[in-house]
């Protein structure tokens, strides 16, 4: 196991936040998350609750599926980039084309997902794209 480098950007995040209404998907998520080491994982469902949580304690990195139940998680969005709370978008539509301008640039994670890609975006929250 290779050390972490000293601006710790590829150490895991405390506590992620996921968003996202299939439970199943949350739950996979959940448990794939803990298996890397992160010590506390939270779920929403919704951006109400969501947002509830953001405010209760603020997460360290957050998964964001884009596409919920009669919503867009972009309210979530907007506000987690106003507390400089790296993100990624979760989709399973592909393209960025629907994405409001100011996050085009942000990181996605397409469903299905891989392993290897979800632990190195966890990896990189600090780095290019993911905290701006």
């Amino acid at each position: 196991m290779e050390p972490a480098p000293p601006d710790g950007s590829s150490a895991l995040p405390d506590d992620v936040l996921i968003v996202e209404d299939d439970a199943i998907i949350a739950l996979d998520f959940e448990d794939t998350i803990l298996g890397f080491g992160v010590k506390t994982v939270r779920t929403a469902a919704n951006v109400a609750r969501a947002l509830e949580m953001i405010v209760d304690r603020a997460p360290d990195f957050a998964l964001l599926d884009v596409g919920l139940v009669h919503e867009k998680s972009f309210a979530i969005a907007e506000r987690l980039d106003a507390l400089k709370i790296p993100f990624v978008f979760v989709t399973g539509y592909g393209a960025t084309g629907t994405f409001p301008a100011a996050f085009a640039h942000k990181p996605t994670l397409p469903k299905p997902y891989s392993t290897d890609a979800l632990k190195a975006l966890l990896r990189r929250r600090s780095g290019d794209g993911a905290s701006r």
